[in-house]
């Protein structure tokens, strides 16, 4: 049978997800394209539930490697695409197992909080995973009068301590994205929009924060953003966000905050390797595969199943 004429890229991609009984997740930070296509677009919290929940035979996960790496963790019989290998992450690059298992060798009665920004091998040291959706309510679970060290990024944590009141020992990595941000240009925008608000992502600076009038989770700026009676928002995250909010609230004034260089550093590099062809060479070629062992899946999946479980129990008592 010959194949029906297909007129661009989105065509093929919604052929391709017929034939193979495949589903589409993607982050927020991921180009607009990538975000229109896919079945899902949410964050990692969100698209890890995804992933849980579908009944697709092949998971293609338009993000970064920590991300598909989850949703082979919680779906070891179904085949996980990323269109990208090289789609790593500067926070996850920056928590090396072997270093980690030395701190925690250092720290053996410490009760291990890892975001879920981290690779399988760092999730498998954990104790249990959180997400900046729910990290406070992970960490407001932990009995008092354990220790926590918290990996790996040190402003998030840093963050959490503030919110909680829980000192951490905290690991010292960072997102190079929600690093670059400037004050001095973020000054100057607030000073050009008095009427603007400032919002933030908890993995940026702490001076950064203490600027803003909302800080949460990715998906926590995008409600905000729709439900506020505000018109002007200056934000302080990686731009593939703006996409959806400029859905949902179309009518209101969406300013990037800036990077320190006259670059496009507020953009992810990771997250802008996926591209639709990619994604639709992935559906079509059914590589470039997530494989682990499953020795490490299984010890990655106990964290993260402990957080799905907590994230239900705080979703019922709130």
């Amino acid at each position: 049978m010959s194949q029906p004429f297909l007129k661009d890229t989105f065509e093929e991609i919604e052929l391709l997800k017929r034939q193979k009984n495949a589903v589409i997740l993607a982050h927020y930070y991921q180009e607009p394209d990538i975000q229109d296509v896919a079945d899902f677009v949410g964050d990692s919290l969100e698209l890890a539930r995804a992933a849980q929940r579908s009944q697709a035979d092949l998971i293609v996960f338009a993000g970064v490697h920590f991300m598909a790496e989850g949703a082979k963790i919680l779906n070891p019989s179904r085949k996980v695409l990323l269109p990208d290998l090289r789609a790593g992450c500067s926070l996850a690059n920056s928590c090396p197992p072997e270093a980690f298992a030395a701190l925690r060798a250092r720290h053996p009665d410490h009760f291990v909080v890892s975001y879920i920004n981290c690779s399988a091998a760092i999730k498998a040291q954990s104790d249990v995973i959180c997400t900046s959706s729910n990290a406070v309510k992970i960490i407001e679970s932990i009995p008092p009068e354990r220790p926590i060290l918290f990996a790996p990024d040190r402003n998030l944590g840093a963050w959490l301590e503030k919110k909680t009141g829980r000192k951490m020992l905290l690991w010292q990595g960072a997102c190079i994205v929600h690093e670059t941000f400037s004050e001095r240009k973020i000054a100057a925008l607030q000073v050009e929009h008095p009427d603007a608000e400032l919002i933030a992502h908890p993995e940026c600076e702490e001076s950064l924060l203490s600027k803003a009038q909302f800080i949460g989770s990715t998906s926590a700026l995008l409600r905000y953003v729709v439900e506020s009676p505000v018109n002007k928002f200056i934000v302080a995250t990686e731009g593939g966000i703006l996409h959806q909010m400029k859905k949902g609230a179309p009518k209101k004034t969406l300013i990037p905050a800036p990077p320190n260089q006259n670059c496009a550093c507020n953009e992810c590099p990771y997250m802008k390797l996926n591209t639709l062809e990619k994604l639709r060479d992935a559906l079509r070629d059914e590589t470039p595969e997530i494989k682990m062992t499953e020795k490490l899946r299984k010890q990655a999946e106990l964290p993260l199943l402990k957080m799905m479980e907590w994230s239900s129990q705080i979703g019922k008592n709130a």
